[in-house]
């Protein structure tokens, strides 16, 4: 067994694979955005929660006894649970800490100005992920560790997705919850305002560090438990920034462009792809990979902002 997937919809009981202590509940479509796995952590002391996806809401009276969250990022499909569990303390890392406690904390993060988007957003986010934002969320730092009772929860700070987002392993059983880092044929997402792209290339070097047996992602490709696969699939992913920062040099040796009109040739979407924020999410990441090419001298910009090749 190296690889569990649930290609099944929302409407059937979610899957349930256990690893001792920890149950990791698979979300429709293996996960696939707006849901996502659920892991659930049940220490002699305490019972525990990474994250809340979609699913949270199907599971019943085993993830309603939830005692604590242990939020590993703060985006809205990871808190859809959060209002099943009003009493639960929620710990978020401390990078992470404003979008977890109010709206606007959440729309800084994304990077959302326009009034009107907003709105939408909300009514979309209320709707689709019961959103309710967490004034009591409580911050965390690297390295932090919580004691369960017979199991221990420790957190590794890796950002670029979210400046806050932290993979989170559960001992003595090996199970590391990775998020966001989702192995995902997309590939890496540092699209919002407050990712990052050089934080993100660091946090891919270093998973492989973290001591693990089992990785478990947030979206798509469920539970690993081969490391072989799991490295492999992790080097496809990482492999997707270079193959980004190459389209973007091919574009510019056909023409000198603007950052606008490098965003309307689309580095991450499709053409066919329609959404409010694909041209934000566009113009964010393509400037992340021009100022690595600008430190580098393999393109230049004039007072106009248009790029060329160096």
């Amino acid at each position: 067994m190296g690889f569990i997937e649930n290609k099944l919809g929302s409407n059937v009981q979610p899957i349930r694979v256990d690893f001792g202590r920890v149950s990791v509940f698979m979300g429709a479509k293996n996960g696939k955005y707006p849901d996502g796995n659920q892991v659930l952590i049940r220490g002699s002391d305490t019972r525990a929660a990474f994250d809340t996806p979609v699913v949270s809401n199907f599971i019943g009276p085993e993830f309603d006894a939830t005692e604590l969250v242990i939020m590993g990022h703060v985006h809205e499909d990871h808190m859809a649970g959060l209002h099943r569990l009003p009493d639960a303390p929620v710990h978020v890392h401390k990078a992470d800490l404003p979008a977890a406690r109010s709206w606007d904390g959440l729309l800084a993060a994304f990077g959302v100005t326009d009034e009107a988007r907003a709105q939408d957003m909300l009514t979309q986010f209320r709707r689709d992920f019961f959103y309710a934002p967490r004034p009591d969320a409580q911050g965390y730092e690297d390295g932090a560790s919580w004691d369960l009772g017979q199991v221990q929860v420790r957190a590794f700070h890796m950002p670029g997705h979210t400046p806050g987002h932290c993979v989170l392993l559960v001992e003595p059983q090996g199970v590391v919850f990775i998020g966001d880092i989702d192995l995902t044929g997309f590939g890496p997402y540092y699209g919002d305002a407050s990712s990052s792209l050089h934080d993100f290339r660091r946090t891919l070097a270093r998973l492989p560090d973290v001591p693990a047996k089992v990785w478990v992602t947030s979206h798509h490709r469920g539970i690993y438990t081969d490391r072989e696969r799991f490295m492999r699939d992790l080097a496809a992913f990482a492999a997707k920034i270079d193959e980004r920062e190459q389209r973007l040099l091919a574009l510019l040796g056909e023409a000198p462009r603007t950052l606008e009109q490098l965003a309307e040739q689309r580095l991450l979407y499709p053409p066919n792809f329609d959404s409010p924020w694909v041209k934000a999410s566009e113009m964010r990441t393509i400037s992340q990979h021009l100022a690595e090419l600008l430190a580098d001298g393999r393109v230049h910009a004039d007072e106009q902002g248009i790029y060329r090749l160096g």
